[in-house]
């Protein structure tokens, strides 16, 4: 569990994904695009609390059971979804999934905070037909719910082996930054909202 205290918030954010918002795999967790998050807040003066509560290997069934819980503890204004990955790397339901981001969108959005979906692509050896479906899930989702909607975390990151570490599926330190970047214009409308 990760939070950064600021004590003229202006509100939470809630990062609820898996190892690729949990830092798998780095060195410090500070290295994480999370973290980085925090900082660049600070920097721009929005005072923003962040809160990660991202479990590597997490399913969307896994986040779905965690969810009231962790809506309960921290009462995030905003909330950046990013789950789904582990359903499709273990070739689960995606129908499934769909039912679970789609309820965790909900019962979010029943509290009236705002959601972030971050999406995600599969490896192509996954086939066509699934690959295809699963990156449509988030599509539609954030079509359906009127969502913000990150299309891919890992866009300019998953095909540079430069940026990946050894298991080709986790970002390593010089990617997040870069991780963050692809987040920032999708949040930060939402948080100047605010103001």
């Amino acid at each position: 569990m990760l939070s950064f205290a600021s004590a003229a918030s202006a509100g939470t954010i809630l990062v609820y994904g898996d190892s690729l918002s949990a830092g798998h795999g780095l060195a410090d967790v500070a290295q994480g695009w999370v973290h980085l998050l925090q900082q660049r807040l600070q920097r721009q003066r929005l005072p923003y609390t962040v809160v990660n509560d991202s479990i590597s290997g997490e399913t969307s069934a896994g986040g779905l059971e965690r969810l009231d819980g962790a809506l309960d503890r921290y009462h995030p204004n905003i909330m950046v979804l990013e789950l789904g990955a582990n359903d499709g790397l273990r070739g689960l339901s995606l129908d499934v999934m769909k039912h679970n981001l789609g309820t965790m969108v909900m019962r979010a959005k029943a509290r009236r905070i705002k959601v972030v979906l971050v999406g995600m692509f599969l490896p192509p050896n996954y086939g066509e037909a699934y690959t295809k479906r699963f990156h449509d899930i988030y599509l539609e989702l954030a079509r359906d719910e009127r969502l913000s909607l990150v299309p891919f975390l890992l866009q300019g990151v998953a095909l540079d082996p430069q940026l990946m570490q050894e298991d080709g599926l986790h970002p390593n330190a010089a990617a997040q930054p870069k991780l963050l970047d692809t987040v920032w214009p999708v949040l930060e409308p939402l948080l100047r909202s605010r103001h």
